[in-house]
């Protein structure tokens, strides 16, 4: 009688459990990377604005999964502050989200609505406690030559705004558009909004009126009047 033959299936079943492990190691590997948490938040390009705040708005201060975040949905909710023009986000390993800041540009205080107001248009409100070195605005501007301001005002270096102390709306029979801008060194400057970029070219008039003060008349032509 012929013996009967039974295949042994104890190699098969080795392999299936080795197999089943490295599966379930690989999930729990995965599992586990993408559930590190963010380690770093590395904010540059800010000058008035602190870490907390972009941290706050942003809504990362929990320090989320580094793989799991969404860098667009980040930067849209920082591009919708006042006080921010552009944001970019970035991930840098190990883990590092790094946010590269790009500031509103402050213009000047208006002190009839008591505001800070940006490059933007856009008024800033009380979430920020800085006081900005830039020049205010004394008195009403019509709304039809408010915006025009605004723009002509975003025309201006910062080196030459950070020297202007106040700033009056002083229309006459001849120019609505005309400003009246008294200077941190004691000299007077007329402008209207579409000259208002010639301000920029202060510093050369600086040097030639050798240290004379008084009014420099930039609406209607370009000379300077000696005020002793």
């Amino acid at each position: 009688m012929a013996k009967k033959i039974v295949k042994k299936r104890k190699l098969k079943v080795v392999n299936f459990l080795l197999v089943l492990l490295i599966l379930t190691g690989l999930f729990f590997g995965v599992y586990f990377i993408i559930n590190i948490p963010t380690k770093n938040i590395i904010i540059s390009g800010t000058n008035y604005l602190k870490d907390d705040y972009i941290i706050n708005i942003a809504d990362i201060k929990d320090y989320p999964e580094f793989l799991l975040i969404n860098k667009n949905k980040i930067e849209k909710k920082l591009a919708k502050s006042n006080y921010i023009d552009t944001a970019k986000v970035k991930r840098r390993y190990p883990f590092v989200l790094e946010i590269k800041i790009k500031e509103a540009k402050p213009l000047f205080f208006d002190t009839n609505k008591n505001k800070f107001v940006f490059v933007s248009g856009e008024i800033g409100d009380e979430e920020i406690s800085h006081n900005f070195n830039v020049p205010r605005l004394l008195n009403y501007v019509p709304d039809t030559k408010y915006t025009k301001f605004i723009n002509s005002m975003g025309k201006v270096n910062d080196d030459v705004i950070s020297k202007i102390s106040d700033i009056e709306y002083q229309p006459n029979d001849y120019d609505k558009d005309r400003f009246l801008l008294y200077m941190d060194d004691g000299n007077m400057v007329y402008l209207t909004l579409t000259k208002f970029k010639a301000i920029n070219h202060y510093n050369d008039v600086l040097s030639q009126i050798e240290g004379h003060k008084g009014i420099l008349y930039l609406d209607s032509g370009n000379h300077f009047k000696i005020m002793e």
